[in-house]
């Protein structure tokens, strides 16, 4: 695989989010707004960022029966200095976040490509990939925010534009409101895709799952 197709390849055909799946609790949650998400996916880019790259170094010398508490160390190491870095600097985002922040540790696309990309590649390829799909992350949480932000409050990024006679939609700020803008940016993604991003997702079956090398299931081809 090439430098720029694992640079590029988080963003669209393999997203985190919008093809594989993984990542919905924060997706859903915190996408009521555009700094929101926008805020969110730059957390988990550099927590994603800094976890391959220590991971790739230490994948031969970390014992393989206990790989996985070892990346959660690590990836918590990494969430805490975001954490604190959020809390001095952007308090208002830091509160907004609340405990989706902490919950990055257990957030599936890292734990996923910790176990799946940076365990078993060169830091710089991991590196690569963790930005990628860092990029990919955001970008999902940016039209997630943007459609539930401008239809649930008529802002963007805190600016009014919808006109103030135009009452919102106030279920689009609601868990209802995120599922259906989530499923409808997954159709629209298929439909732009003839569909290749539905195979996409099928042929990557468990690989986005930490704990696939250790499931039953995934062995036999099943999820």
């Amino acid at each position: 695989m090439s430098k720029l197709k694992t640079l590029t390849n988080g963003i669209i055909k393999e997203n985190p989010v919008l093809v594989l799946v993984l990542g919905t609790c924060p997706t859903l949650a915190i996408t009521t707004s555009v700094v929101n998400g926008v805020g969110m996916g730059i957390a988990t880019t550099f927590v994603l960022l800094g976890s391959n790259i220590f991971i790739s170094l230490l994948k031969k010398v970390i014992p393989d029966k206990v790989r996985i508490p070892c990346y959660v160390t690590i990836i918590a190491g990494f969430v805490t200095v975001v954490s604190l870095l959020l809390e001095a600097y952007v308090p208002a985002l830091y509160k907004s976040l609340g405990i989706y922040i902490p919950l990055i540790v257990v957030n599936c696309i890292i734990l996923g490509r910790a176990e799946m990309f940076a365990n078993k590649n060169s830091v710089v390829d991991s590196a690569l990939d963790g930005i990628g799909m860092g990029i990919g992350f955001t970008f999902a949480l940016l039209c997630m925010g943007t459609i539930r932000e401008i239809l649930g409050s008529g802002t963007f990024l805190g600016f009014q534009v919808l006109p103030s006679a135009m009452d919102p939609i106030l279920i689009m700020k609601m868990a209802p409101g995120g599922f259906f803008t989530f499923g409808l940016i997954i159709a629209i993604l298929n439909k732009v895709t003839h569909g290749r991003a539905l195979k996409k997702r099928a042929a990557a079956g468990c690989a986005g799952c930490p704990a696939a090398a250790a499931c039953e299931s995934a062995g036999k081809g099943e999820c």
